[in-house]
């Protein structure tokens, strides 16, 4: 009879242990499960700051939200996963904006406004004016913006020196290649260089086989991940910024609760502040890793480089034809160097 008794004891144990690991199963099993897509490789910084605004958005919903972190373009182009937020089927991304929706989506990659990290820190401000406008243009396609992500200040690198690389007067004698954007291929030729348009992937290749000389376009980073192994010269102009956006799905958005909102808009800010600081820090150590691997870097102070971002801010009227002229006088009035 003892033995029965204790039998029963421990059953009842056992029981009682499934119900509350079942209940505490049924606690933290999310209610709502959105789709965070990347561009950026899986080990890359980008990649880790949306693992973390995974973490704490499922943290301060108490499990509730779960955000699955899809990198490297593993949904698609950034072009494709822009479709998909605004059809909904795409919750959020942390990818480039595409323009071809919007020509004036261009504006964030505009050349010579943000000059360094303390630039950065104002222009990119949550519901500053860049924010404001750009968020604007994305609503009206159905799409939200969260927030920037900042990987890195743009200098140009290249196989051959260049020619006076601080003067844009002087022709620098090295063709380079440029995205195939005219805020890109216009400040290029304002500071001297020839332009070729290559496609990404096929940049290494080129500047190996002398299609072209340089390039423009690729942060200190990316540079020196992507095409170290060919460049022999960086110049780190900060003539443009390296700028991802921080997006949800409009149709995603109108599901959520306010409360829900505020957590998801408040991780993505803290994670967008944060991108600024890693990013001075990423900038200077990949300039540190091109010196051990022997390419000559060139450095320069604000007020040298202060030719560079004039040549630049030159061919804002030229970019007037796209992104309309009422934008334009607006940009300059709001961010044009003072």
């Amino acid at each position: 009879m003892f033995k029965s008794a204790r039998s029963f004891v421990v059953m009842g144990l056992i029981t009682l242990v499934a119900v509350l690991c079942v209940s505490s199963m049924a606690v933290a099993a999310p209610e709502i499960t959105l789709k965070f897509a990347g561009q950026s490789p899986a080990d890359h910084p980008g990649t880790e700051l949306m693992k973390e605004i995974a973490k704490e958005v499922a943290e301060e919903s108490s499990g509730r939200i779960e955000i699955k972190v899809y990198p490297a373009n593993q949904l698609g182009d950034y072009t494709l996963v822009y479709e998909e937020q605004i059809r909904g089927t795409i919750d959020m991304s942390c990818i480039s904006v595409p323009s071809q929706f919007d020509p004036r989506m261009e504006l964030v990659y505009i050349n010579g406004y943000v000059r360094d990290y303390e630039d950065a820190k104002r222009v990119f401000a949550p519901e500053g004016w860049l924010f404001n406008k750009m968020n604007e243009f994305n609503e009206r396609l159905g799409v939200k913006l969260l927030g920037f992500y900042i990987e890195g200040m743009i200098g140009t690198g290249s196989t051959k020196p260049a020619k006076d690389p601080l003067d844009p007067s002087v022709n620098k004698e090295v063709l380079i290649r440029v995205p195939n954007m005219d805020v890109y291929k216009l400040a290029a030729e304002a500071m001297g260089y020839r332009t070729v348009t290559i496609p990404y992937a096929d940049v290494y290749q080129s500047m190996q086989t002398g299609v072209c000389n340089g390039m423009n376009g690729f942060p200190v980073a990316a540079a020196y991940t992507m095409l170290g192994d060919v460049i022999k010269y960086w110049y780190m102009t900060n003539y443009s910024i390296e700028c991802l956006n921080y997006m949800i799905s409009g149709k995603t958005w109108e599901k959520l609760s306010p409360e829900d909102r505020q957590i998801i808009t408040v991780a993505v800010s803290r994670a967008a502040a944060k991108s600024i600081e890693m990013a001075k820090s990423m900038d200077e150590h990949y300039m540190t890793l091109m010196k051990e691997k022997g390419i000559e870097v060139f450095t320069y102070n604000r007020e040298q480089l202060a030719p560079i971002a004039e040549a630049s801010a030159s061919t804002w009227q030229k970019l007037e034809k796209n992104m309309t002229k009422e934008l334009m006088d607006e940009f300059r009035k709001e961010l044009a160097p003072k």
